[in-house]
């Protein structure tokens, strides 16, 4: 695939009730249409690298938006802001699909959008993007969970007032194709933890792929990172585009 000519800077998106948030846009300079997808950030933040990845989407003919999960604290890459929100328990789950449904709503109203979307998300994110699934099939034709943690929590303790319910309990509600991708040293989620999940889509008979990687654990895919493993990353990304590719619709020149 030829790479595309791209356009991408901030963005400015309404999010859960109506709240006017900060986001990272990048699409295909040509005239489409494209299909979509939604970044969800990870933990670390709203960051360089949340940008490098919708402008990769956008190389490969689609247009992306990374929406700031936390815009209503401050900006979203500042690690103290990271850590306030981190401290609080997490991005409230309702907020937050309020949040990637006006991020949705934001690629439709485009005028070279094909009206298809999907959503990718990243550690935090990646659990977040399994809950998408589960609650928000209706919007999107396809996601992507990236070494989601907690999408089962054993220890209900960790459970919090933000995030109130572990997303497996949503599997029953995926109605769109879900793919994942998990390294087997990654102790969040644990490899226990990705074959359960597994189980729970089996049960329900939900569309589904995964991806598992030895030698990789957490974020393998952030270059910056020690854990970043290259030749696993490639593979993985080899998977993402080509799961979009079938469920989004092929990018056109």
């Amino acid at each position: 695939m030829a790479f595309r000519n791209i356009q991408a800077g901030m963005a400015n998106y309404r999010g859960h009730g109506g709240d006017r948030g900060d986001a990272y846009y990048a699409h295909p300079t040509s005239a489409g249409p494209h299909p979509g997808v939604v970044v969800i950030h990870h933990m670390p933040g709203w960051d360089e690298w949340t940008c490098e990845v919708a402008r990769k989407f956008a190389h490969h003919g689609y247009a992306a938006v990374a929406p700031s999960l936390y815009f209503r604290v401050g900006d979203g890459a500042d690690e103290a802001v990271v850590a306030k929100v981190r401290e609080s328990g997490g991005v409230p789950d309702e907020q937050m699909l309020g949040d990637v449904t006006g991020a949705i709503d934001f690629l439709r109203s485009q005028p070279h959008a094909s009206g298809k979307v999907g959503v990718i998300g990243f550690c935090s994110g990646g659990r977040q993007a399994y809950l998408v699934a589960g609650k928000l099939s209706h919007l999107v034709q396809g996601a992507v969970d990236c070494w989601g943690g907690n999408v089962i929590v054993d220890d209900k303790s960790r459970l919090t007032k933000a995030q109130p319910t572990a997303p497996i309990e949503f599997t029953e509600g995926i109605n769109c194709p879900l793919l994942g991708l998990f390294g087997n040293e990654d102790p969040n989620p644990s490899a226990d933890q990705v074959n359960r999940t597994e189980a729970e889509l089996k049960k329900y008979g939900k569309n589904y792929e995964f991806h598992r990687y030895d030698g990789a654990g957490h974020a393998f895919f952030a270059w910056y990172r020690p854990n970043y493993r290259p030749e696993q990353a490639v593979d993985g990304w080899h998977k993402v585009f080509a799961f979009f590719h079938k469920h989004l619709g092929a990018p056109r020149s």
